[in-house]
């Protein structure tokens, strides 16, 4: 069985997304109870971020055209618990030479 985590970082931007209506859940969900459909139904691990996330978050190099400090706090948690990341996002392979393990996710 394999563990899937995913970011406090990533969650934070959900609820945002969805209390400002620009996502809508498939059920009718209240964001209180996004931590009970992300944990329990979809049995995801939240990662939440540490003071040794934001050690690697300070030293992680700026990369052109991309200055997004919540994606740079998800990229700073796979650097540091030595993880690998899936993501569409188009501008994370940009950190590869800065040690990212990322799975594109098209």
């Amino acid at each position: 069985m394999s563990l899937i985590y995913v970011s406090s970082e990533s969650i934070k931007e959900f609820i945002h997304l969805v209390q400002n209506e620009k996502v809508k859940p498939s059920k009718n969900i209240a964001t209180l109870d996004l931590f009970n459909l992300i944990e329990e139904t979809l049995g995801f691990n939240v990662k939440y971020v540490t003071k040794e996330h934001l050690r690697t978050f300070a030293k992680l190099a700026l990369v052109e055209g991309h200055n997004d400090p919540s994606d740079r706090i998800i990229i700073s948690q796979s650097l540091t618990e030595k993880m690998p990341l899936i993501s569409s996002d188009t501008k994370f392979p940009k950190y590869r030479k800065q040690g990212l393990d990322l799975i594109v996710n098209r």
